[in-house]
């Protein structure tokens, strides 16, 4: 859907740049450069990539006097997008411990400054749909990094054995403790159904086109499986019986020496505890897991003699699950 006004353009455009800049307010600076893993990033790098995006596929390509800021960043915080030239490998992101955090911000701050003097002029109608559809790509794609900065950091912080605290914020609890909740179903009959985007809002482009697909009947439960669940399967032995996984499950199981969910541990009286952003807490067992991978989520299923939803199903019980 594109934006009705210039201002609510900018707006919101301010909205998501600062609320990147709110989710990096906790670290320090030796915080930003550290990649624990070729699957995560480092902050500094996740703050420069989306600010790269706007001055890359916005400013350079449709601002007639705009300067680039440097001409090197063109390298270092492009990620795949292999039409636009090489980039700096994944896995070295956490070597470059030039540009400073004190650079990046700059870089934002001078890339922001310049984007919402590019919004205020006027253009014809053509360009101006495609402007905006340009730059709601843009935040959506910076939300996604928003979510990625903290999954990242987390990740990173778990690897210190001083378990650092991203924040220190208290989570009251609503629902008394229980492990074993009464679990019901919503049941699903077979046929043709309409999947994909509607053409309604954004959308990535991976969500379409719409299109038929069969369904055979089904049932899907309407809560998500617990720590307490989970964790009767761990006590049964699930990790150790090959027949709940898949064979490339349990291989990496017994390659990698998994356990329990990652971020789970025990304390020195044996206690279940959980690595969160607060640092270690105590396993709520009434709590949804997560941090489970596809194998694992796929052995409980098994284990509860269940199987996980496909695509297709997850999606088309998710807009039909408010009329039922």
């Amino acid at each position: 859907m594109l934006f009705e006004t210039t201002s609510y353009l900018i707006e919101k455009f301010a909205t998501v740049r600062n609320q990147t800049i709110a989710l990096i307010e906790p670290l320090e600076a030796e915080d930003f450069i550290i990649q624990a893993s070729s699957d995560v990033s480092p902050p500094k790098w996740h703050i420069a990539h989306t600010t790269w995006f706007f001055e890359r596929m916005i400013l350079q390509e449709y601002s007639e006097n705009y300067q680039v800021f440097h001409p090197k960043y063109n390298y270092l915080f492009n990620s795949y997008y292999n039409s636009i030239g090489p980039y700096q490998p994944r896995q070295q992101r956490g070597m470059l411990s030039r540009p400073t955090v004190e650079d990046i911000i700059a870089y934002r701050a001078y890339v922001d400054g310049q984007m919402i003097e590019f919004l205020k002029e006027e253009r014809i109608p053509e360009d101006q749909r495609k402007i905006e559809a340009l730059v709601e790509m843009g935040l959506q794609h910076e939300q996604q990094h928003q979510e990625l900065i903290l999954m990242d950091v987390k990740y990173n912080f778990f690897t210190n054995p001083l378990l650092p605290a991203y924040q220190s914020k208290s989570l009251e609890q609503d629902v008394p403790e229980n492990a074993l909740m009464e679990t019901s179903f919503i049941p699903f009959e077979e046929g043709l159904v309409e999947i994909g985007h509607t053409g309604d809002g954004f959308a990535f482009d991976n969500e379409s086109p719409r299109h038929k697909t069969w369904l055979h009947p089904f049932e899907l439960a309407t809560r998500p499986v617990t720590n307490g669940e989970y964790l009767a399967f761990i006590e049964a032995g699930g990790y150790e019986k090959s027949e709940y996984w898949l064979s490339d499950g349990f291989a990496t199981v017994q390659k990698e020496g998994w356990k329990a969910p990652l971020y789970w541990m025990k304390d020195d009286a044996g206690e279940w505890t959980i690595f969160t952003m607060n640092g270690v807490e105590p396993l709520r067992l009434d709590e949804p897991v997560c941090h489970v991978s596809f194998y694992e989520a796929d052995a409980y299923s098994r284990f509860k003699e269940k199987r996980l939803p496909t695509e297709a199903e997850w999606e088309w019980a998710s807009r039909q699950v408010d009329s039922v």
